[in-house]
């Protein structure tokens, strides 16, 4: 009797297999904004410093309203590494 059983316990998947109805097709619809930003700007970047929508990396000097900005890292936190705009003395 347990041979049986045994026998027919290690069949089972191979019936499984052979038999295409037994998994049904699956079919996942996805829409093409997962593929594509969809007109969103990027997402926030915590390695760089963020101007007007565009970010910048370590030592990038910009003017914004006359006065010269600095993408530094921030000394005052304790984290990977975070940047910010710093005023360049002149």
């Amino acid at each position: 009797m347990s041979r049986a059983l045994f026998a027919v316990v290690l069949a089972f998947p191979l019936i499984a297999l052979a038999n295409p109805h037994y998994r049904p097709d699956v079919e996942v619809n996805v829409p093409p904004e997962v593929f594509s930003s969809g007109g969103q700007s990027a997402q926030p970047c915590t390695q760089c410093c963020v101007y007007q929508d565009k970010n910048y990396s370590e030592g990038a000097v910009i003017k914004a309203e006359g006065i010269l900005l600095q993408c530094l890292r921030d000394d005052k936190t304790l984290s990977t590494n975070p940047l910010v705009w710093r005023r360049v003395k002149p």
